[in-house]
């Protein structure tokens, strides 16, 4: 039974009502005075709570792929073969990943049954409508193997389009956090898709992936001492991977970043890290520090170096200490129902030029999917504005307009939240 199946919600749901029933019908036994008695309801009782708790979080699982197998759950991570040194065969033409990727490809299909439980994902042809690939992405220099999925526009399968380079958005999770999250309940590919088909977004390659690349450890964006590597994949080796395999901009004003909650964090943080490979970020609710907790462990490790790699992810530090990177920007939250109101006031009013900053502050709202979703048009329609069609000949009807294709000014404005229908919440803050 899969972790995230049905049967196993079914199986553990059955256990936990047995449970309950034997707990009642076994009862009078432990109501006696004596040690045994008691033991036996001690262990009667903890016995039922933990099956209870086990039922519910497998339902909690199924429902939101937190982690999508029992490997996953347990630590027992895929990594990429030690002989793997360079990329296979790119996808030319207007093909894509299916039935193109060579042995030792950077980027391989995957047959992740999360995929077929999205809904709303686009079907029929794919030069009319666009497609979404399961694949995972094998980093070269960390040895991570990432699930994750790829929306194509339509136009890449056009042949009008078949030389043509797209502008890259890569969509982070958070933390406990999936691809299928991204995609059901976050609805990337849905969104990007119908603000492309209305003409209010150029057409773009949307990769959804998650920053926690060595589960159940949360290694937020950072490069852990002796340990996982994440900056160094989602910097150095996602990028390179998908270059080898999509036709895609290989400048980093074609390359944007966004996420929720700590993969909002991580977006920041990746575009003012590393602005050589990302210009543009999007964060909804993000935190502007990285700290340890329960969930990290130690991600600075100890020594000299540890208060210079624990200031380094301190975003607030960094705007005050170093040279402003030139990037764009865009924060969301909430002004009344989520924590981190003051903190992003305080971020935007430390932004100075060449960075530039927006943001979305809807006056009431929380930290789970209805309030992001609401989030994404505005928030994805300004990332177009500011990443760059990765081509000199640029279709006429894919140019910008002029006051579009202006960089915007310094400074700080403020976009309106507007989106489709609400989807079901997040359970946890990070």
């Amino acid at each position: 039974m899969g972790l995230t199946s049905e049967t196993t919600v079914y199986v553990m749901t059955a256990v936990a009502a047995v449970s309950v029933a034997l707990l009642v019908w076994s009862w009078p036994r432990f109501a006696r005075r004596g040690l045994w008695q008691v033991l036996g309801r001690l262990v009667a009782i903890g016995t039922t709570q933990v099956v209870l708790i086990a039922a519910f979080a497998c339902w909690v699982n199924s429902s939101y792929q937190f982690f999508g197998s029992w490997n996953e759950l347990f630590g027992r991570v895929e990594t990429a073969p030690v002989e793997l040194t360079q990329a296979g065969g790119g996808v030319g033409g207007v093909g894509t990943m299916s039935g193109a990727a060579m042995k030792g490809a950077l980027v391989q299909p995957d047959t992740n049954e999360q995929l077929g439980q999205v809904s709303g994902l686009p079907t029929g042809p794919a030069s009319v409508n666009g497609r979404v690939e399961s694949v995972k992405v094998i980093g070269r220099r960390t040895g991570v193997v990432d699930p994750a999925f790829v929306y194509l526009p339509p136009q890449y399968f056009q042949k009008a389009y078949q030389r043509q380079r797209f502008p890259v958005i890569v969509a982070l999770s958070g933390y406990p956090g999936s691809i299928f999250n991204l995609a059901q309940h976050l609805r990337v590919p849905q969104i990007a898709g119908d603000l492309q088909r209305r003409g209010q977004m150029q057409p773009t390659v949307m990769v959804m992936i998650r920053p926690t690349i060595a589960p159940p450890r949360d290694t937020e964006c950072v490069n852990v001492p002796g340990g996982p590597q994440t900056e160094t994949f989602l910097a150095k080796d996602l990028p390179d991977a998908l270059k080898s395999a999509y036709r895609v901009g290989h400048a980093a004003s074609a390359w944007g970043v966004m996420g929720y909650s700590s993969g909002g964090s991580c977006a920041l943080q990746l575009t003012m890290r590393d602005p050589h490979v990302y210009t543009t970020a999007a964060a909804l609710s993000p935190d502007y520090k990285v700290k340890d907790d329960p969930t990290t462990g130690s991600l600075f490790g100890s020594g000299p170096d540890r208060d210079e790699r624990i200031n380094g992810h301190d975003l607030m530090w960094r705007l005050k200490h170093l040279p402003a990177p030139q990037v764009s920007v865009l924060v969301a939250e909430s002004k009344h129902g989520e924590r981190g109101y003051p903190q992003t006031q305080a971020f935007v009013r430390a932004v100075k030029p060449p960075m530039r900053v927006v943001s979305i502050l809807p006056e009431h709202g929380s930290h789970n999917f209805p309030t992001w979703v609401q989030e994404m048009p505005p928030a994805l329609k300004w990332m177009n504005q500011q990443l760059t069609f990765p081509q000199d000949a640029v279709p006429r009807h894919l140019k910008k307009s002029p006051a579009a294709a202006d960089d915007p000014k310094p400074g700080h404005a403020t976009l309106r939240a507007e989106g489709p229908e609400p989807t079901p919440p997040a359970t946890k803050r990070r």
